[in-house]
């Protein structure tokens, strides 16, 4: 079915993404629109707000868009200041100048700092808002670009700082160089002025294979924990399928050793410990977080030696983990509040501690002050926020004990939008299987019972867990009188890994049973009505809103389909897809194909004559290569055949994460919310 509309450069692709764009544009870009794209870009260039600042040497650093800037400037600020707005902060790299000297669009993807030289860093950048990435070596002391650094070319790529000139590169340069999902399989040894195809292997993962990398573990200096530890430690991951992975250390002759682990955990390490989430019931029970040795030589006891930090209870599970030099810390999710939790692995006798969180909290995000374990202390930043809680910076000295363990607040954002008699509740649908699903919902100030316009979003896919959020743009649909559902449906990882696990391969559809659930709940307590509910979703959320299309069209009054993944015959045709496999199954396979056809909204559009679905509009990107384009393309097409009337828009550029200048960004949101005034705000009873 319209399979010319895969060939990007094709010309019938290139009028057909031409003629909808424009229609879509005079169908909803309507004075509302005007106005809701200029207050969305002065929030996302707003100067009053919370700055999550990095510390490297002597400075800390920032990186923000603003309204002379709209695709960023990277400053530095000395860092005995604190890290508020109005702070004397010093311009280093002004992205917007560098992107016109080039005459091309680069976005700002962060920075890999030189643990042997913290003020040198390898600038990522993103070729357009895509996958491929350029890496950059910068100097933050001399401001400026390193002449003859390291410069590599826009593919997907990583790299870690092997010593002060040399980084362990992938790079998916060439076929050889990719596993058959094109991300890098292959790593090398990389010293400036070389180019990535002649420098010499360090490590190669199977192609069969998601990706290949490499981490280097530095020896920590006045380090307790690790008194012994002397030369740096390199370990060499192969992922496996996305949560499934081995890892080998290299032993002084250079040989790998694969460490005792299983293979389907997330893992973090540090110079003496590994600590790692379980996904199955292998060695311990699914969920459990557990903290072993890392086994520095062969013989070492590694899992003998292991402790189990933290086992599930009911609808409990671990949000974030992370090892700092001496800490271990991690967030639990506890029926969707918060928990933080450190551990002093200084001690050998230490007791896991709870930290108290502010109450208002509905979400906490955690990240070391310090850009790399070794360059500095064990400082702690904490992040609360939720839904109508702006968000809220906490400092935790973990490094000084004579301190008592409890958080300092050191910064507030402002508030984005007016949440006085607003209210944010968790709620519960019953799905049709019996499970209970749990959501969030929240209420603007003032609604009619039964006729609240709701954005319903979802995502329900490969171990993501979603958690509230502040937002000024889901702020300004709050202040417009709509409400907002974030729903945490089987297939995501809110409530551990069997939450995610149920619904995978031939269980998919109970992530969609879980959606609609939510839906129907919502109707059934009085908020609203079918006609008035918008699904939302994006990349596999695409695929979710796919599905309510063509499965649950008397459910919604519209949809809003973002990067979707459509066509459940052919995702795995591009490189890309084939990295999904193991979470929809293979389509080569007559079993998985036969399932896979059930659900695929490519395949399941039934004629305008048979059916009337809610109203669509279908999202997607040019450079997206993560999620082609054509699923997008090929759905709408197909539905047009078949007499239907959906309305699409293929942005140029921004990638599958809709990145780019402040400008685009304002627009892409506010032609959803246009979408949505049309649909399910502005509409007649019955």
């Amino acid at each position: 079915m319209h399979l010319h509309l895969e060939r990007d450069d094709d010309p019938l692709t290139l009028q057909f993404v031409a003629e909808r764009g424009a229609q879509s544009e005079k169908a909803l870009k309507t004075p509302e629109f005007e106005a809701d794209s200029a207050a969305i870009k002065a929030l996302i260039e707003r100067e009053d707000r919370l700055i999550h600042a990095v510390r490297r040497g002597k400075w800390l650093f920032d990186f923000h868009r603003s309204a002379d800037h709209p695709l960023g400037v990277w400053s530095r600020l000395p860092a005995d200041q604190t890290p508020l707005p109005d702070a004397p902060w010093e311009p280093i790299f002004d992205l917007d100048a560098f992107c016109a000297s080039e005459n091309r669009s680069w976005l700002w993807r962060g920075a890999i700092t030189c643990p042997w030289e913290p003020t040198r860093v390898l600038l990522c950048l993103s070729d357009g808002g895509s996958d491929p990435m350029r890496l950059l070596e910068f100097d933050c002391e001399a401001k400026s670009i390193v002449e003859g650094g390291f410069d590599t070319p826009p593919v997907r790529c990583h790299a870690t700082w092997l010593s002060r000139n040399e980084i362990a590169y992938f790079g998916s340069i060439d076929r050889f160089s990719s596993t058959r999902s094109g991300w890098p399989r292959v790593g090398r040894s990389l010293t400036r002025g070389v180019a990535p195809a002649e420098a010499p292997v360090l490590y190669a993962a199977d192609d069969a294979d998601v990706y290949g990398s490499c981490a280097v573990l530095n020896p920590l200096t006045n380090s307790t924990a690790t008194e012994n530890a002397e030369q740096p430690v390199r370990l060499f991951i192969a992922g496996h399928e996305i949560g499934s992975s081995s890892v080998f250390i290299e032993d002084e002759d250079l040989s790998l050793r694969r460490i005792d682990l299983p293979r389907e955990i997330d893992a973090g390490f540090n110079h003496s410990y590994c600590l790692w989430l379980a996904k199955t019931d292998e060695r311990v029970a699914a969920g459990s977080l557990v903290l072993q040795p890392l086994p520095r030589h062969a013989g070492d006891p590694g899992g003998a030696a292991m402790r189990v930090l933290f086992s599930p209870g009911e609808r409990q599970s671990i949000s974030c983990f992370l090892l700092m030099r001496e800490w271990c810390v991690f967030v639990v999710s506890d029926n969707l509040q918060p928990r933080l939790f450190v551990l002093d692995l200084a001690r050998a006798d230490a007791a896991v501690q709870e930290i108290v969180l502010p109450a208002d909290a509905q979400t906490v995000g955690i990240s070391p002050l310090y850009s790399d374990l070794h360059l500095g202390d064990d400082t702690l930043q904490v992040y609360g926020n939720g839904f109508l809680q702006p968000p809220s910076c906490y400092r935790l000295e973990l490094s000084d004990r004579s301190k008592p363990l409890e958080l300092e607040h050191t910064a507030s954002s402002p508030a984005y939008f007016d949440s006085e008699g607003m209210v944010a509740e968790l709620l519960e649908a019953t799905s049709e299987d019996g499970t209970k699903v749990p959501y969030r919902l929240v209420l603007p100030k003032s609604w009619i019972k039964g006729e609240l316009p709701v954005l319903l979003y979802g995502y329900g896919g490969f171990d993501v867990s979603l958690s509230p959020n502040y937002s000024g743009t889901i702020g300004r649909w709050l202040e417009q009188g709509g409400g907002y559902v974030q729903a945490y449906i089987r297939g995501g990882g809110e409530l551990g890994p069997n939450w995610h696990r149920s619904a995978k391969g031939h269980g998919r559809h109970r992530a969609y049973a879980d959606f609609v659930a939510v839906a129907r709940d919502l109707v059934a307590r009085g908020y609203t009505k079918p006609s008035r509910i918008a699904a939302n979703g994006g990349s596999n959320g695409g695929l979710l809103t796919g599905v309510m299309t063509t499965r649950y069209p008397q459910d919604f009054g519209a949809i809003w389909c973002q990067v979707p993944v459509l066509d459940m015959t052919r995702f795995h045709v591009f490189p890309a897809g084939q990295a999904w496999i193991d979470e929809y199954g293979n389509p080569d396979d007559s079993a998985d194909l036969e399932y896979l056809l059930t659900y695929s909204p490519l395949h399941n559009i039934k004629p305008a004559s048979e059916i009337t679905y809610p109203p669509i509009y279908i999202e997607s990107s040019s450079n997206d290569d993560r999620v082609h384009p054509s699923h997008a393309r090929r759905f709408a097409a197909r539905m047009e055949e078949l007499g239907h009337h959906p309305l699409f828009h293929e942005f140029g550029s921004g990638g599958h994460g809709g990145d780019g200048a402040s400008t685009e960004l304002a627009a892409r949101v506010a032609l959803g919310y246009s979408f949505l005034r049309e649909t399910i705000v502005k509409q007649s009873d019955g």
